[in-house]
């Protein structure tokens, strides 16, 4: 570059020089934003789909747990601490978790099945008087709804 009458005069190769060098550095710093980006939404996506993973495996073991225990309750009057602990222990993740719904749900069906313990014991031929009345038989049935419905939103992060 030199200056003539206190202007600067710019040759073209310079110019050249200095627009390709602009235009490196444009391109470069754009492809890193996009792959940081793009990397940024695939980890929140991971993360995402982890969290929902855990809601669900919990769900399930709950429900097959709760189900065991109140199937125990219909037939006995002892009832199983064990069992009991369980099942309020995984009520106590689902509180980890942020699932509200589901844990009152889940708080409700555990009083349900404490109490059915100090009822009188069922038999199978007491069937088909529960199936005609519909007491006690499907107490899973609000939880269910209650988690479906945590999950149905929590998957449309």
């Amino acid at each position: 570059m030199k200056t003539v009458g206190g202007r600067w005069n710019v040759d073209a190769a310079y110019l050249s020089a200095l627009s390709a060098l602009a235009g490196s550095a444009i391109g470069g710093l754009t492809t890193g934003l996009v792959t940081w980006l793009s990397q940024r939404a695939q980890a929140r996506a991971g993360h995402i789909a982890h969290g929902f993973s855990r809601r669900e495996d919990l769900i399930r073991d709950f429900i097959v747990a709760a189900s065991k225990t109140y199937g125990d309750a219909l037939v006995s009057n002892e009832p199983k601490m064990q069992d009991l602990v369980d099942l309020y222990a995984m009520v106590s993740r689902m509180r980890a978790l942020a699932m509200s719904g589901s844990v009152a749900a889940a708080e409700k069906l555990l009083r349900a099945i404490v109490a059915t313990y100090f009822e009188p014991n069922r038999t199978l031929r007491d069937l088909p008087e529960v199936l005609q009345n519909g007491s006690g038989l499907d107490p899973l049935r609000e939880f269910s709804e209650v988690a479906r419905e945590e999950l149905g939103a929590f998957a449309s992060f």
